[in-house]
């Protein structure tokens, strides 16, 4: 039974080490970074070889949010705009975040990539972190609820699960939670008619991830590792998808790698995302994680069986559209 953890690999070409290691430490996922990237064929093989060192088609995730985040680039694959700058002079900005979503979502198809770590539904405003604000989609809910919404249906139409992220909200953050913990003082209504909102509107999509931040209305631990924060995300937000943690390894969370992956998971989270490819830290995760089971294999199941075929698409006239919208 696979293993409540997500991890990632060295370079782009799977070592036989490594691929023993995957093969008995079975991680539920896996995600891909710029470290692995090469050509298109040997993307593909990568994909192929860590789905064969588990014995299943295990999905594969990546950050291809556009801008500062994207992973896939030139000259194989897009070089995509930051989405605030896309989506601020596009004539449909909804329509626009589709399109781009869907045909992100093919190209990462065409490698063996089935996962993206998008939207990012995080609310930009005068506080939200420069690491953090030119991903965003807009600073209402209405246009942020709108728009990670046609994110997500162009992923899925574009035969790629989407994960909704920094459940329960990261836009009032003004630290870098790779590098440092956040805090948020807002008072609970207020969070829950902005932030947790727009996550509220999008709890149906089948996965998520969590925010490295403190929300002191709630508890004074970082939501990922905080039992009142994911009883938010689940009871308040109504979120029933399955939970993965941020990356395991930033800067924002205390303590030893096993006292976080321990902590995350006694919260609530599902899954342990860790990404670095460090073999020493991946055996650390490995041995401190349980199997999936329970209510969180049963929403890893669901969340699976919404991978489906890419719907049909002109993707010349696709790009068309876009690039017109965007005129």
């Amino acid at each position: 039974m696979a293993g409540a953890f997500i991890m990632g690999c060295e370079g782009p070409v799977l070592t036989a080490r490594e691929a023993a290691f995957f093969r008995d430490a079975d991680p539920w996922g896996f995600i891909v970074f710029a470290r692995n990237v090469d050509t298109p064929d040997r993307m593909r093989a990568l994909t192929a070889a860590l789905r064969d060192s588990v014995g299943r088609d295990a999905p594969i995730l990546i950050d291809q949010e556009g801008g500062r985040v994207q992973r896939l680039g030139p000259p194989f694959w897009t070089r995509w705009p930051r989405p605030l700058t896309q989506m601020s002079r596009a004539a449909d900005p909804v329509r626009a975040m589709f399109l781009r979503a869907t045909l992100i979502a093919r190209e990462l198809r065409e490698v063996g990539i089935d996962v993206n770590c998008t939207p990012t539904a995080d609310i930009a405003g005068e506080h939200t972190h420069p690491f953090l604000l030119s991903r965003l989609y807009g600073d209402t809910v209405e246009t942020v609820a709108a728009r990670a919404r046609a994110n997500a249906d162009g992923c899925l139409q574009g035969g790629v699960l989407p994960v909704l992220k920094h459940i329960p909200g990261h836009g009032r953050a003004n630290a870098d939670s790779h590098l440092s913990l956040p805090r948020v003082a807002a008072s609970l209504d207020d969070l829950r008619e902005t932030d947790f909102e727009v996550f509220r509107r999008l709890a149906d999509l089948p996965l998520g991830m969590t925010a490295h931040v403190v929300y002191e209305a709630l508890d004074d631990l970082p939501g990922t590792i905080s039992p009142a924060v994911i009883a938010e995300i689940r009871d308040g937000i109504g979120f029933g998808g399955l939970l993965m943690t941020d990356d395991i390894g930033m800067g924002a969370l205390p303590g030893t790698l096993a006292g976080r992956c321990r902590d995350a998971l006694g919260a609530g989270c599902d899954v342990i995302l860790h990404c670095n490819g460090d073999r020493d830290e991946m055996r650390i995760v490995a041995e401190t994680c349980p199997a999936l089971a329970g209510e969180g294999l049963a929403r890893a199941d669901r969340a699976l069986a919404c991978r489906a075929e890419p719907v049909a698409l002109d993707i010349d006239a696709a790009r068309a559209e876009l690039d017109a919208l965007a005129a």
